[in-house]
């Protein structure tokens, strides 16, 4: 025996040709719509500026522990030096020595950084 009944529809298939379920379905699109442009603009400015935020924060934690760092390998080197330095080459007072030293060390090291610089475009 035939049945009488229509075939069952879904709803997708029924949006491209019965116009009345769009008309009924506005809202819901409209949200979608919002959503995803909502979620468009903030990929596009909120995400980048965070990611910038953090660079930022941990670009300062990192020079301020290097430079706290490097104070404190100086002063090392400083009292090691002052220790090990036999009193037979500057007497009995020789921190001086280890100032001159380690003075001369750093210079040295700035100068041959500041001989691989490249100079800019800007000055004549």
């Amino acid at each position: 025996m035939a049945s009488t009944r229509p075939p069952a529809t879904d709803v997708r298939s029924r949006r491209s040709t019965d116009p009345f379920v769009d008309q009924q379905d506005w809202p819901a699109q409209a949200a979608d719509t919002i959503e995803r442009v909502v979620q468009d603009v903030r990929a596009k400015t909120t995400v980048p500026t965070i990611n910038a935020a953090r660079w930022v924060v941990v670009g300062t934690f990192l020079a301020i522990a290097g430079t706290m760092a490097l104070v404190l390998v100086l002063v090392l080197l400083v009292r090691v030096l002052n220790v090990y330095i036999p009193d037979a080459w500057v007497g009995d007072d020789h921190v001086w020595f280890v100032y001159l030293l380690l003075g001369a060390v750093l210079a040295v090291a700035g100068l041959l950084l500041l001989g691989r610089r490249h100079p800019s475009a800007a000055r004549g």
